[in-house]
């Protein structure tokens, strides 16, 4: 039997679990952003890390989100290695982002981890984005953006119970 879909979770619910886990925030308002493109031209002068954030699956339905920062040059056929990946990587459809993390295309972010209560993503997050404070990303919503602290983003991730792991993605292996 089906269990009935829930309700994702809203920028609202989020921004209360944020500060039950202390965690301090600024936000900013924007115009819906759908690329990374759209962000670098219309987010304005937001100091910090900008990142992307993929969301994959592998052939055996395994589900991957890789953070990192907005100009990396990503290559999925050498990444499954550093993912850990059964055989290639495709980008996850709308439908099973829907399903899973809760966000349209345009508004992926760790914070849509809040919304995967059955724990099936794995997180991986670029060695160097976390250099950054703040980080930038989207409160599940893209006409929004918020900016962190790199351990106040990582304490978000692991009170949901996901275990992030970091990669370092200018290694050769990851390369």
């Amino acid at each position: 039997m089906d269990s009935p879909a829930r309700t994702p979770a809203t920028p609202e619910t989020l921004f209360a679990r944020l500060a039950a886990l202390g965690i301090a925030y600024t936000s900013h308002e924007h115009p819906p952003l759908f690329t990374v493109e759209d962000s670098k031209r219309l987010r304005g002068e937001l100091p910090g890390g900008h990142c992307k954030n993929l969301f994959l699956r592998d052939k055996k339905r395994n589900l991957f989100l890789l953070v990192t920062l907005e100009d990396r040059p990503i290559d999925l056929k050498s990444l499954r290695t550093a993912l850990g990946a059964a055989g290639n990587l495709s980008f996850g459809s709308p439908d099973l982002l829907m399903e899973v993390l809760g966000v349209i295309p345009g508004a992926v972010t760790p914070f849509a981890l809040i919304n995967d209560r059955e724990r099936r993503v794995s997180v991986f997050l670029d060695k160097k984005m976390l250099t950054y404070d703040p980080l930038n990303y989207h409160p599940l919503s893209n006409a929004m953006t918020i900016a962190v602290k790199p351990e106040d983003l990582l304490r978000f991730i692991r009170a949901g119970g996901h275990e992030p792991r970091i990669i370092d993605l200018e290694a050769p292996a990851a390369a």
